[in-house]
């Protein structure tokens, strides 16, 4: 997403014209591009499914920018079971999907910048509106991802995020 909010990276010392305030990861952690010619397997920009046991889809954990008014997203992906995979891909083109209960599923996205690791965080998919990424809900635990989507994060630490992302050590 762009924005008006440029900034001096503390890892390049450049100035970036834009401060990003989304990222998001191509495929779930467990995917392999091996999985490629496999016909039990599939990814696309929204679903995937692996040898025809493990299913995938995408959506968006939101966290406030409390000092900006922005929201930051990460786009990841999470698993859900057969039943709620197959309910998700029924209802994807379907008008009133967002009325939908919500499906549990496990967090299939490492984010590099947290400690400890973030695959296999408890999640509540949301499904919404047609043409909307589901809103990823995290399990209330001290996780500081789950921290941070609870209580928000300051326009320094989306600076922090955007370095640490563009500028892998």
């Amino acid at each position: 997403m762009a924005n008006d909010l440029g900034f001096t990276c503390s890892r390049c010392g450049e100035h970036h014209a834009e401060l990003p305030l989304s990222y998001s990861t191509p495929a779930p952690e467990a995917w392999n591009p091996g999985f490629e010619a496999d016909p039990d397997s599939t990814l696309s920009s929204e679903q995937c499914v692996i040898q025809g046991r493990h299913f995938f889809i995408r959506g968006l954990i939101e966290i406030p920018v409390v000092d900006s008014g922005h929201v930051f997203s990460w786009g990841v992906w999470i698993s859900l079971s057969k039943e709620n995979f197959g309910r998700a891909l029924d209802l994807w083109h379907t008008e009133g999907r967002e009325a939908e209960k919500p499906y549990f599923g496990w967090l299939s996205t490492e984010l590099a910048l947290y400690a400890p690791g973030t695959v296999n965080l408890r999640t509540t998919c949301h499904t919404r509106p047609v043409g909307r990424r589901p809103f990823i809900e995290l399990e209330p635990t001290a996780h500081p991802l789950a921290v941070e989507q609870r209580t928000g994060i300051t326009l320094d630490r989306v600076r922090e995020i955007a370095a640490a992302v563009l500028h892998p050590a």
